[in-house]
């Protein structure tokens, strides 16, 4: 039995977290843990989670959860993530890291594109990438996991077998992604208010958000040689769901059959990654860690469509099934 802690259990992805581990048959919660003074139970800040969990969220020192835990959940935000993470790894705490602190392996990457100085950059290029389709190998018995980014996840699927086969154009790959509101966490911003979001969509980041060099990266690695994507991210009016719609140069004369039977061919047997025969939906996937994903040759471009719930694989569930390979578990324990 994996005892286990969470920090920032009080948001989104934490919720949603804890409702994996609670029927996890491995593992204990036993500390939750806040920045806050306050010290709710957790039913008061998850009434969804009634009865599960007898436990308060509490500001611990990074000290007193290696002394209760084995392993870390840590859903904090950028840097701050580093700062506990740091400690916990140093006391022999195995961890996986949900923020961006480890995904990139460029240290002055990562400062340029989050405009502050990495708290723990030794272990920069040197901890695997969370997206077991891809890194399963490198995965199992970590004892740190970069946790992939929800657009990353649902982008990096979409085309990595259609760039490992060669089918597609390193150059000229545009994403054009949305998501629901909930990919915006939970703390109260302007933007975010009913009356703001309600019947309204609209694009962010475009040209700066810090997905895209993550992007960048994993797909430089799997076609071995650069890649830069155009990524354009929209939040629509939905609680959950995210759906990338991804537009690339054929190389060859690939039919929609061929890019599929290439897709079907890369993802046998896996878990949760499904090949289907339509465009997918975001209600197809949601409330699961299923990706599932649609090629088609329209116009002489290649069109990819991925879909995930970016709360799920695109955070918790993908974390669950990161957590289960560093201990040696059954990779779908909690998930299936």
């Amino acid at each position: 039995m994996v005892r286990v802690a969470v920090y920032g259990a009080s948001g989104y992805t934490g919720l949603e977290l804890l409702r994996l581990l609670a029927r996890h048959p491995d593992t204990r919660v036993t500390a939750l843990v806040t920045r806050q003074d306050e010290a709710p139970h957790v039913d008061e800040v998850h009434p969804a989670l009634r009865g599960r969990f007898d436990l308060r969220l509490e500001n611990l020192s990074p000290e007193q959860v290696a002394e209760r835990a084995d392993a870390v959940f840590a859903c904090l935000p950028h840097a701050a993530s580093a700062e506990v993470c740091r400690p916990l790894l140093d006391a022999g705490l195995k961890v996986v890291d949900l923020s961006a602190d480890y995904r990139l392996t460029d240290r002055a990457v990562y400062e340029r594109w989050y405009n502050i100085t990495h708290p723990d950059p030794d272990r920069l290029g040197r901890t695997p990438y969370g997206l077991p389709e891809l890194f399963r190998d490198q995965l199992r018995g970590a004892d740190l996991v970069a946790n992939p980014g929800c657009y990353p996840t649902a982008t990096i699927l979409g085309l990595a077998p259609l760039l490992e086969a060669g089918l597609i154009s390193t150059e000229g790959i545009t994403i054009d992604a949305k998501s629901g509101v909930t990919g915006a966490g939970r703390n109260p911003k302007p933007h975010l208010h009913f009356p703001e979001a309600n019947e309204n969509c609209s694009a962010y980041g475009v040209g700066a958000h810090r997905h895209m060099p993550e992007i960048d990266q994993v797909l430089t690695g799997v076609a071995g040689g650069p890649v830069e994507v155009v990524f354009t991210p929209h939040l629509v009016p939905m609680d959950r769901g995210e759906l990338c719609t991804c537009y690339a140069a054929p190389v060859g004369d690939a039919t929609t059959e061929q890019l599929q039977d290439c897709l079907r061919a890369r993802y046998e047997g896996e878990p949760f990654v499904h090949v289907v025969p339509n465009p997918p939906g975001t209600k197809d996937v949601a409330y699961t860690n299923n990706c599932c994903v649609y090629a088609a040759r329209v116009r002489g471009r290649v069109v990819v469509i991925s879909v995930i719930d970016n709360l799920i694989k695109g955070a918790s569930g993908a974390a669950v099934q990161n957590f289960n390979l560093m201990h040696g578990l059954e990779e779908t324990t909690a998930l299936a």
